[in-house]
């Protein structure tokens, strides 16, 4: 009998921690990134940064890595939702409000965060004056696109921390450490990360200019200042009344694209040759014609 309490209260302590595993893995855990920190659409970073032979980049036939969504600034709080293990490999399946949009998660390697299982704080912003965030964004001029950048200068820590199988090409290695900026990106680093990430919620950020129905030259009288050109899929930042900034991907990796700066005139005659101006933002507006708006955002 006693034999038998024993083992009836071992299964039972057993149990016990069993549950109380269980209700540890079920228990809410986060991360902060210590570094810049590449976010995946994909938990397989070798794939991406490496491949078979250890070398090479994963990227489509204009160049750019498509599984990149954007890099997290140092202090950007994420909730982990799943933790991934692959040998010596952990990647943390994650949501953050520095990127609100929806998904089931994207992808973090466990080297770029901090865990921690208290919820943190957002990550501090502060926007700076309007003549350093201009400044900034004439900085970037001649940067390349890299699609989901948002840092020029790129991640160093890519190299140590995904180290390739022998000497890279000076093309390979750019790309390698996520040197370049998108459209939005640029304005996200202008910013110091204030802004919007994407074009889709840059589209209605901050209030609207009215310029429906509208032509170039009166369009080009309302803006000023950082006001954004925008669609979902692009946006075009304005300098002042007679430039414009922009990051965009050209025709042939390499070339034609990037950061660039152009006349404001040339900019609204070439978008309202393909879009129509309207003063709230639609994927079309009713007539089957795509559109654009113009968002006011600096305080």
């Amino acid at each position: 009998m006693s034999r038998w309490l024993g083992a009836a209260a071992a299964a039972f302590f057993v149990l016990m921690l069993t549950l109380a595993a269980a209700r540890a893995d079920d228990a809410q855990h986060y991360a902060v990134a210590e570094l810049p920190a590449p976010v995946l659409n994909t938990p397989d970073f070798p794939r991406v940064f490496g491949g078979q032979d250890g070398r090479t980049v994963k990227t489509d036939r204009q160049g750019q890595i498509r599984e990149l969504e954007f890099i997290a600034l140092p202090g950007t709080a994420f909730t982990v939702r799943e933790t991934l293990r692959r040998g010596k490999s952990v990647v943390h399946r994650v949501t953050t409000d520095d990127y609100p949009y929806p998904t089931t998660g994207y992808f973090v390697d466990d080297r770029f965060v901090r865990l921690t299982d208290e919820a943190p704080p957002p990550r501090a912003r502060k926007l700076p004056p309007r003549d350093k965030v201009i400044a900034r964004l004439l900085a970037a001029r001649g940067s390349r696109y890299v699609w989901g950048g948002n840092i020029r200068a790129g991640v160093p820590d890519m190299i140590r921390l995904f180290p390739p199988a022998g000497k890279l090409s000076a093309e390979t290695e750019r790309r390698w450490l996520l040197q370049g900026l998108d459209c939005s990106g640029l304005l996200y680093e202008a910013t110091d990360g204030v802004t919007p990430r994407n074009t889709s919620a840059l589209a209605g950020y901050g209030r609207g200019v009215p310029i429906a129905g509208l032509s170039a030259e009166e369009i080009r009288q309302q803006l000023e200042p950082l006001d954004l050109i925008v669609w979902k899929g692009h946006v075009i930042i304005v300098l002042d009344r007679e430039r414009t900034i922009e990051s965009r991907l050209g025709p042939v990796p390499g070339k034609r694209d990037g950061v660039a700066v152009r006349p404001l005139k040339d900019v609204l005659s070439e978008v309202m040759g393909k879009r129509v101006p309207v003063d709230r933002f639609a994927e079309n507006n009713g007539r089957g014609e795509k559109t654009f708006v113009v968002r006011r955002w600096y305080p």
